[in-house]
């Protein structure tokens, strides 16, 4: 098993906990990311909003990209998972940049295509919103774009969305990053099957994880495709008895009133295929990041993981905390590394 985490870009995952003790900062991500590689993670999930999803539109939220660009230059060994919304970016431009980020850290850029979903963010910033169908349609399109930038000297193509001319893109990456995709419509899936190399998942007990993933197994080799990495978003608890974390799973569950997030939340729902019938405690952790129930003891997490990983999971995309304390107890006492 890989293990990555969530970059706390937004200044924590609790929805309903206003201060997590661990800011929205330049300095906070920096020291986190080089702390993360000495307790042995392989990976950061960098997600991409220009408003805060979690603790409200209002509350300061890093840039995906940038911070990506100044934690390749300060790391040496982690991989760096950086969201991409096709319909924010064009994308030869953006091939130009990612390569340029991709060399800066000697190759460690992957990326986790995304489609949006946040209609009033787009509205904001005055960026374009597609329904969901066409969604996948420009995702295909985009990154039929950013391979040929990334392995012709020259590309050329005309489709609905994008055009480019005889464009260059040089230097290119030092290896070509991997691509991260998640989603459970139709369309999703066969884009993801098709053109991505990694299908990821938001949370879910491992009965429901090991279908999708034997699912897209399938899809994969009916293509002709590589095998596929999988990866799976999970929200951890780790204490020395099970009392104690499911006392701290009460406390981050524990909703008095909509937090300023709510609303967002609601959007979010309407925006997307996944089922809609969530728990109010759930909403207080992102991406069913509790259904995987990584709460427990050491013993109870590995074992847990391990049923993970016999379905074919390869990744886990942990949330955590406060994420530095929360996470470097987790590699002393899950991952062994620490």
């Amino acid at each position: 098993m890989r293990y990555g985490y969530w970059m706390p870009v937004f200044g924590g995952w609790l929805r309903n906990v206003p201060d997590e003790n661990m800011s929205a900062t330049w300095d906070y991500a920096k020291r986190l990311t080089q702390n993360s590689e000495k307790w042995g993670y392989d990976l950061t999930l960098i997600a991409e909003l220009n408003l805060n999803d979690i603790k409200g539109v209002e509350q300061p939220a890093l840039d995906a990209w940038s911070t990506a660009a100044a934690l390749a230059a300060v790391t040496e060994s982690i991989e760096f998972m950086v969201a991409v919304r096709p319909n924010f970016h064009q994308p030869a431009l953006f091939a130009k940049a990612a390569a340029n980020i991709d060399q800066i850290s000697g190759g460690r850029l992957a990326l986790n295509v995304v489609s949006s979903w946040w209609a009033d963010e787009a509205k904001q910033y005055g960026l374009q919103f597609d329904q969901h169908d066409d969604r996948y349609a420009r995702t295909s399109e985009w990154l039929k774009v950013v391979d040929g930038l990334w392995t012709e000297e020259r590309f050329s193509f005309e489709g609905k969305f994008y055009k480019t001319q005889e464009a260059i893109c040089s230097p290119k990456p030092v290896k070509h990053p991997t691509i991260y995709a998640g989603g459970e419509s139709e369309a999703a899936k066969t884009m993801i099957a098709t053109q991505c190399d990694a299908y990821v998942m938001h949370g879910d007990p491992v009965e429901v994880i090991a279908p999708k993933i034997a699912d897209m197994k399938a899809r994969r080799e009916a293509v002709g495709g590589a095998p596929m990495q999988f990866g799976m978003a999970a929200y951890a608890i780790v204490r020395d008895s099970e009392a104690e974390a499911k006392r701290e799973l009460e406390r981050i569950t524990t909703v008095s009133e909509l937090p300023a997030g709510y609303a967002n939340f609601d959007q979010w729902l309407s925006g997307t295929q996944l089922e809609r019938e969530m728990k109010l405690q759930e909403y207080s952790v992102s991406n069913r990041g509790l259904r995987p129930n990584l709460v427990g003891t050491p013993e109870q997490l590995k074992e847990r993981i391990a049923e993970y990983e016999a379905a074919g999971l390869d990744l886990l995309l942990l949330q955590m905390s406060p994420q530095a304390e929360e996470m470097e107890r987790f590699a002393k006492q899950v991952m062994g590394t620490a």
